[in-house]
């Protein structure tokens, strides 16, 4: 491992909270209208179960978004994130309010973010992920940007990254998957 891998391994294992935006991470960045121009979005089960995984391994989890939508809202209720703040265009100062809410300081904060308004948010932070389609802007200034698109798993590879650096993820996967049981492992499936 060089050292800028062991620096974020580092870096990673101080970490105690996550924040994440919505539109373009906790989704693909599309916004869906209905007949009666309701605002709807797709959220990926993998983000949702990562998120929930770090929540129970005793980490903080908060939201913060620059639109307001019920939807999201309905979401965070799902996964139990709090604090969830939403029609903040001002991303510091939010950072700033779910610090306070935290008790934390920014060096054990990680956020994700995928566009220039979570620009602010992003370089303050302790650690700073993007998902693979994010802004080059905010591609070329975060520590890790993942191999997934907003929507699609991005979430989900920041939760195991922060997970694995503390060394908990092997319990959580030998816990919840049959690890100890080969008999379920085949050969890959060949589709005609």
């Amino acid at each position: 491992m060089d050292d800028s891998a062991q620096s974020l391994w580092e870096r990673a294992r101080e970490i105690q909270a996550l924040i994440v935006d919505v539109d373009g991470v906790l989704t693909d960045g599309l916004l869906y209208y209905g007949e009666s121009g309701e605002s709807l979005r797709a959220f990926s089960v993998r983000d949702g179960l990562g998120l929930a995984l770090l929540r129970e391994a005793g980490y903080r989890i908060a939201i913060i978004s620059g639109r307001e939508s019920k939807t999201v809202r309905v979401r965070a209720r799902e996964l139990a994130i709090d604090p969830v703040l939403l029609g903040r265009s001002d991303k510091g100062a939010a950072l700033d309010e779910v610090l306070r809410a935290f008790g934390l300081p920014e060096s054990r904060v990680a956020a994700m973010g995928d566009d220039i308004l979570d620009a602010p948010m992003l370089a303050r932070v302790g650690l700073s992920f993007a998902p693979q389609d994010a802004h080059e802007e905010i591609r070329t200034r975060v520590d890790l940007v993942t191999q997934a698109s907003g929507g699609k798993g991005a979430v989900r590879e920041a939760c195991e990254f922060l997970l694995r650096a503390r060394g908990q993820w092997e319990a959580i996967r030998n816990r919840l998957s049959l690890h100890g049981d080969q008999s379920w492992k085949r050969p890959p499936t060949t589709t005609v």
